[in-house]
Parts: structure tokens; sequence; C-alpha cells
């Protein structure tokens, strides 16, 4: 099976399927993502305890790639430290707007979504979970992809 067909069944069963979809009863963090770009708004619910996301969940309106982003973050930040998430966050942005090809092994699954570069207008479709959820754990109420410039160039770069 190529890189390229395993990125696009990881996208499907993710939209499909969503992990972690729906909302929590009394999040003790939450923010709300928009991309103005093509629409997509998610809010993310956040239970941490001591440091720990105990409980993440998330709901909206977004394209596939920014539900299957959202949907494979939540899977990979339950039960990490906020430091460790911010590490993935950081990560993540990086294999996306900087073209990382260092070693990304240990992002698991996550790193099929490399693959989103290939479609730069939709960068912004995968990284704003990730901008929302850097919103929520710094008690920050919404996030937005104009604020990335890195993303910015490289969508403007493609027109």
């Amino acid at each position: 099976m190529s890189q390229k067909s395993i990125y696009q069944e990881v996208i499907l069963d993710h939209n499909r399927k969503p992990r972690n979809y729906g909302s929590l009863h009394s999040p003790t963090h939450h923010a709300t993502g928009h991309n103005p770009l093509c629409g997509d708004r998610i809010d993310l619910d956040i239970n941490m305890i001591n440091g720990h996301i105990e409980e993440i969940a998330f709901q909206g309106e977004s394209c596939a790639i920014c539900k299957a982003s959202s949907s494979m973050m939540t899977n990979a930040v339950k039960g990490k430290t906020t430091q460790e998430a911010e590490s993935l966050i950081q990560e993540f942005r990086e294999m996306l707007v900087n073209g990382e090809e260092k070693d990304l092994d240990h992002l698991g699954r996550l790193k099929v979504l490399a693959g989103v570069r290939d479609l730069p207008t939709r960068v912004k479709c995968a990284i704003l979970p990730w901008h929302t959820l850097h919103a929520a754990m710094n008690s920050a109420d919404s996030a937005t992809t104009e604020a990335d410039n890195h993303a910015n160039e490289l969508v403007a770069n493609t027109h």
C-alpha cells in the first residue's frame, strides 16, 4: 500500500468515525477554533487534572482533513502532560509547515498527515485543531489559523 493511499485511508477512517467526538459535561478548559479560509470551526473541551489531559473531546463543522486531524490529535494527547502536548503541537506544526523530515516515527499515526503538505491550501485545515488545543491549554477562548504566518506564506505561494 502506498504512502498516499495510507494517508487517504486514515483521513477517511477518522472522518467517518472520529474518535473523542462530542463535548465534555464540565470541561476545565475550552476553546473554539476557526479557519476563515475554508470555514472549519471546532470546539475543543479538555478536563485537565494536575497538568495532565485526562479527557478531551471535540465537535464542530469541518472538512475531512480537519476532522481527521482533530480525531488523531485527541487520541495522541489524551493522558499526556501539557508539556508533552505542547511538544507534539510544535512537532506537528513543524512537520506540516516547515516540511521537517526528521525521524517522525515517535509521532505514530500522526505522521501520515505529513501528506497534507502536498495540498498547501489544506495545511491550515490540519493545523487548526492543534492551534485550538494550544489555546485551550493556555486558557484562551479561541484560536484562528490567520495567526499562522508560516501557513499563510505557504498558501500564498500556491496562488
